[in-house]
């Protein structure tokens, strides 16, 4: 968690507008928030919900303490009525939203906010930084976990981002199916289980890399992963049986090509009577790449750069609009950006087989239709600023976007650009 205070990791003008509220007396109005996507990234077919867990944990410590409004008021940010305002803030609202882990498409109110309009703005960016985030690395997790077919990935990304969004992007990874993380700080947080033996570093920091890996196989064990490509990949790996035996976990391959060189490691592992060895492979590694090798004896994965970038789409393009105020709909007009005004829900339809055909959305005072198949997506969180009993855990939304995956059209798990694998009907009034 953020080792500061969360209230500050939000933008000026959520204060701005407190400010003025409260002194029009708007700011008490009940509002309705909603978080959606107009569009899914360029070439993505879905979108993953992911960082609600961290959202929440977040909102319970989602307090202004006399430090920041000390430096808000001698800031000139707030005036004294908002200071006061701030100063006994706590979320008496209420939350709603997609489970983590289920998937979402455009138009989808992923999460619902309710409450008082100034209790509820002042929540948007920190709501949205994380979930932009984390949504957009599961997205793109998830993307490689299909590419990989059942092979495991280690999520490796940290030296490549932000100290913190490297613990919540091996998060966002686990969730999304990958089998452990380098980051140790993520391993403690959530329990996501841990991976690591060496770098190139440590085969240089020695004479040779037999007496590199004796050294690492004496710690280690010969349940260890050892690094071959210092040098000469072929001698490296005869190396490593020479000194680890075929009772070596693996081998890792980290530069060149990939797709040769697995096919060939394979077989001079074969070859040195130790068939049991595992071949993992990492450099550069995205969905692509993974799907690239498909047909190669390659055991495991470790993809990096890609992971904690979003593969290409670093962001999922969320927004946080009012839809609604005082019970009444609320739209914003503006060309290229309207919104659908009204507190909704949704649902997802489902053929017998249980494949995904459509999702439905619509104003919430209309009862979904009740049919075979149907899945409302919307679960509370928080009611009245109180957390609600049996909270999802991060095993639980692992398995839940499992589950969902296999429900949407095979088409939907292409690589290839296309049009969102569900197609959203909203049966709201639009502007």
């Amino acid at each position: 968690m953020f080792a500061g205070a969360p209230s500050l990791l939000t933008d000026h003008y959520e204060l701005t507008m407190i400010s003025a509220a409260l002194r029009d007396g708007t700011a008490h109005r009940s509002s309705v928030f909603e978080v959606f996507a107009r569009r899914l990234p360029q070439g993505r077919r879905y979108g993953v919900v992911a960082g609600t867990g961290r959202l929440l944990e977040q909102l319970a410590a989602f307090r202004f303490h006399p430090d920041e409004i000390t430096f808000l008021r001698d800031g000139g940010v707030v005036d004294e009525q908002t200071a006061a305002w701030l100063a006994d803030y706590r979320f008496r609202g209420d939350l709603d939203g997609y489970a983590e882990g289920e998937l979402f498409f455009p138009g989808s109110p992923i999460v619902t906010v309710t409450g008082t309009f100034a209790e509820c703005v002042v929540l948007e960016t920190l709501i949205l930084s994380i979930l932009n985030h984390d949504c957009a690395i599961a997205a793109a997790a998830a993307r490689m976990v299909t590419a990989a077919r059942g092979r495991p990935l280690i999520e490796m990304g940290s030296r490549r981002a932000h100290e913190e969004a490297a613990v919540a992007s091996a998060r966002a990874a686990y969730l999304a199916g990958f089998a452990s993380t380098s980051n140790l700080a993520a391993g403690m947080r959530y329990g996501i289980p841990t991976a690591g033996t060496a770098a190139h570093a440590f085969t240089l920091l020695h004479d040779d890399e037999k007496a590199a890996f004796a050294s690492q196989v004496a710690a280690l064990g010969e349940q260890t992963t050892l690094l071959v490509d210092t040098y000469d990949i072929s001698q490296g790996i005869r190396n490593a049986i020479a000194v680890a035996g075929p009772g070596l976990r693996a081998v890792r391959i980290d530069s060149g090509d990939l797709s040769v060189l697995a096919a060939q490691s394979r077989a001079l592992l074969d070859e040195l009577g130790a068939p049991d060895v595992k071949i993992v492979v990492s450099g550069d590694l995205d969905e692509y790449a993974i799907a690239a090798l498909a047909a190669e004896p390659v055991d495991v994965y470790g993809a990096g750069t890609a992971v904690v970038t979003g593969s290409g789409a670093p962001t999922a393009g969320l927004v946080y609009k009012l839809v609604e105020v005082d019970g009444r709909p609320v739209v914003k007009r503006s060309e290229n950006k309207a919104t659908v005004g009204g507190r909704k829900t949704a649902y997802r339809r489902h053929k017998p087989t249980g494949t995904a055909v459509e999702e439905i959305v619509l104003s919430q005072q209309y009862a979904p239709p009740a049919q075979p198949g149907d899945r409302l997506l919307q679960r509370p969180f928080v009611r009245g600023g109180e957390f609600v009993a049996d909270l999802p855990t991060l095993a639980d939304s692992r398995a839940h976007l499992r589950d969902c995956l296999i429900t949407i059209p095979w088409e939907g798990l292409k690589l290839s650009a296309g049009d969102p694998a569900v197609p959203v009907t909203v049966t709201a009034p639009r502007s």
